[in-house]
């Protein structure tokens, strides 16, 4: 019992100390939340992010071939926009038709940003 009585005013002094930070912890979690939002928005540069599978709004819209731009963008007869590169199977009998909307791509990332898929063959 004396034991008891010895220990519970240290217990009550370390409870103190941290209790408001238990009931608190919600603001503090959303102030540190918003300082680092501020901080992330006040020193990234601003980008303009491509838009993901909207046909025809790339922004190198390439309708006549380029050189370096070998990647032959096709529809298909479902609708289906894919992708053909150099030395797929179909590559060489694909023809690119611009006023059905199809297009020469210069790189992968650009088809597939497009919203165009690679050929399976």
């Amino acid at each position: 019992m004396a034991m008891a009585k010895i220990i519970q005013p240290w217990v009550r002094q370390q409870r103190a100390w941290w209790r408001p930070f238990l009931s608190a912890r919600l603001a503090i979690v959303l102030g540190l939340l918003g300082a680092t939002s501020l901080a992330y928005v006040a020193t990234e540069p601003r980008h303009d992010l491509p838009r993901v599978h909207s046909y025809g709004t790339s922004p190198s819209r390439v309708t006549s071939r380029k050189v370096g731009c070998d990647i032959k963008g096709n529809i298909n007869e479902r609708g289906e926009h894919i992708y053909h590169m150099p030395g797929q199977e179909y590559y060489l009998a694909t023809r690119v038709n611009p006023a059905r909307g199809e297009r020469w791509f210069c790189s992968q990332w650009e088809a597939w940003w497009a919203g165009w898929r690679k050929a399976k063959v």
